[in-house]
């Protein structure tokens, strides 16, 4: 059987779109993980807010009853001993500091950052080598 010649513009044809076909599906890739990346972070946003909201109500019905002890004269003598220093005749107030906690925050961001772009670069790598393999064997062949 005699081989087929492939005419040039055939080739230029092909490899324009080929290239035009590469660029899209890489396209649709990043958009796709970006978005995977979005979806999460947003929903674990919304779980934060939930947890934050849940928090929230906790406080208010703990300073409605807050309010409720407030009408009670005894409640208001002894708050204001314990807060704001009071004392009733012939007591003494010897005021300590609580200890000190050092609050580190962990910035996590960065290494979300660090895997995206490893995962990116990856898939751009497995996309990309299977196409440059085929074209070397076109080189060698021809």
């Amino acid at each position: 059987m005699p081989k087929r010649r492939i005419s040039k513009k055939t080739k230029i044809r092909l490899s324009i779109l080929g290239t035009l076909s590469l660029v899209i599906i890489i396209t649709f890739f990043v958009n796709l993980i970006t978005y995977t990346f979005n979806i999460s972070k947003l929903s674990q946003e919304e779980q934060r807010l939930q947890n934050e909201f849940k928090e929230l109500q906790a406080k208010e019905q703990n300073l409605k009853i807050e309010i409720q002890k407030l009408k009670d004269p005894e409640y208001v003598a002894r708050y204001a001993r314990e807060n704001y220093l009071y004392s009733k005749d012939g007591e003494y107030i010897i005021k300590l500091d609580p200890p000190k906690n050092e609050n580190k925050e962990n910035n996590t961001n960065k290494g979300k950052n660090k895997d995206i772009i490893y995962i990116i670069s990856g898939l751009v790598i497995i996309l990309v080598i299977p196409f440059l393999k085929n074209k070397r064997k076109t080189k060698k062949t021809t």
